[in-house]
């Protein structure tokens, strides 16, 4: 490698990119938790969708993920 050749530099370090890809994971699985609870016939009406988990633990769990994926952006990565 010649050495007037630069290194390309990321925007976050390799720490950040995890953290970011964990609340994205976060994120999905609250988008998950959210799912289901529908009836298959129209006319008839489900309770299953105002359970704990589609009504407080997913948006919470959503809402943690967006805080783990604005830690990971605004962290500052170390230079050396």
């Amino acid at each position: 490698m010649k050495n007037n050749e630069q290194q390309p530099e990321f925007l976050f370090d390799k720490l950040n990119y995890k953290i970011l890809l964990i609340g994205i994971g976060v994120i999905a699985l609250g988008f998950i938790l959210m799912s289901g609870g529908g009836s298959d016939d129209p006319t008839v009406f489900s309770e299953e969708i105002f359970n704990f988990r589609r009504i407080r633990l997913a948006p919470t769990t959503v809402l943690i993920g967006f805080g783990i994926t604005i830690y990971a952006i605004l962290k500052n990565p170390k230079k050396a």
